[in-house]
């Protein structure tokens, strides 16, 4: 109970688990060089953000979101040439798709075949937004711990899946932050085994502007065997991060009963145009994420050949590495960058398996210059002070 709530008697209802939890924390990035949120760091061109203001401005914004919903839902279905029978539900970013996912999902215990609440599983380290949706649902979370080198444990997996009968397995491709995308067959495995308990699965395609590879291949190629896999995206990677838009695809009857349980009217006119516009012009954005792409191999390179420093292959929009001395080393550095003016995001604490660990975003040619800069200069052996022969001592 917080400690306020003698002064405040209404705390009170205000559940304790939601008392006791901490915020979802944004660092202050004021005046620095932001690299600890996996945004794309380039920015529209003048003439764009002069067409696009004029299309922002000409909006009813008096009026509720009418028909440009569903025509940003059918260019959406052509930018991802949307499989037959497939269809989309819209959210405000990703997260509140999580967050629908699990309010669907919450049947009562009673109706259970263990009688306790459904479950939510997903490996661990990941998303932290799965564990918190399932909490705030009242659903229980079950995180599988990866192998050491961070890949799916497919035979706790599938043991995890058998012995709770998750309502959802999550599985991020790639996976944040390790960045790394999971072993074909391992996810098949997986994939069948959450089938075996008639269970969903959600493969989490947020960065796939970066990734080699999409698990909707694997889906075209076998629709039966995926009848219960649900597709789940965002324009947030791809360039839009402000503007908050996330869609989840799948078989049509799944979709159907997801959309059931979103708000009406949860993404706005202004969402809504600037999402189009952004389709509009997608080879800008195509471009944009090449020179990502681009910018994460030389990053990559040159973080490879610091001293002690471990990084892992990356099919995101960031790196993970360990950096030498462990947790406190890690913060060391992170520190280190701080005071140069750049910011990363240190996951050392997040997970066991992450420690030492520093996540980074790969940002624009300049920015990833003064991130390597900054790197070198706190990794460098600190001066010792070498008195002459001759002084005195004390």
């Amino acid at each position: 109970m917080s400690a306020d709530a003698s002064a405040i008697p209404a705390l009170r209802r205000i559940r304790a688990d939601v008392q006791s939890m901490h915020a979802y924390a944004v660092q202050d990035a004021a005046g620095m060089v932001k690299l600890d949120a996996m945004e794309n760091p380039h920015t529209l061109s003048a003439d764009l953000q002069a067409a696009l203001g004029a299309r922002l401005g000409a909006l009813a914004i008096n009026r509720y979101p009418g028909p440009r919903i569903d025509d940003l839902k059918r260019a959406l279905a052509a930018h991802v040439d949307l499989p037959e029978g497939h269809a989309l539900v819209l959210g405000n970013g990703s997260d509140e798709i999580i967050s629908l996912l699990a309010m669907a999902c919450d049947v009562p215990a009673a109706d259970t075949p263990d009688g306790l609440p459904p479950a939510i599983l997903a490996p661990l380290p990941g998303f932290v937004m799965y564990a918190i949706s399932a909490q705030l649902q009242g659903l229980r979370f079950v995180g599988v711990p990866l192998s050491a080198d961070f890949q799916l444990d497919t035979d706790a997996m599938c043991a995890a899946i058998a012995a709770y009968r998750p309502a959802i397995t999550y599985l991020a491709y790639p996976n944040n932050p390790t960045a790394n995308l999971w072993d074909a067959d391992a996810m098949a495995r997986v994939i069948a085994a959450a089938a075996a308990v008639d269970g969903l699965v959600v493969v989490d395609e947020a960065y796939q502007p970066f990734a080699s590879r999409s698990w909707q291949d694997a889906i075209r190629r076998d629709p039966a065997g995926h009848a219960h896999v649900l597709l789940m995206r965002t324009l947030s990677k791809f360039g839009l991060a402000g503007v908050r838009l996330g869609y989840l695809m799948g078989p049509a009857a799944l979709v159907a009963e997801i959309d059931k349980v979103r708000p009406p009217y949860n993404i706005s006119v202004l969402n809504a145009e600037c999402a189009l516009f952004a389709l509009e012009h997608a080879a800008v954005f195509e471009a944009q994420a090449a020179d990502i792409r681009a910018q994460r191999q030389r990053l990559a390179d040159a973080v490879a050949a610091l001293p002690g420093v471990q990084a892992w292959p990356s099919d995101a929009n960031m790196l993970l590495v360990r950096m030498p001395g462990g947790e406190a080393g890690a913060q060391r550095v992170f520190d280190a960058l701080r005071r140069s003016g750049i910011l990363v995001k240190n996951v050392s604490r997040m997970h066991a398996l992450l420690a030492g660990c520093l996540r980074l975003t790969v940002g624009t040619e300049d920015e990833n210059t003064r991130m390597l800069a900054a790197l070198q200069q706190a990794l460098a052996p600190s001066p010792t002070l070498s008195l002459p022969t001759d002084a005195p001592t004390r």
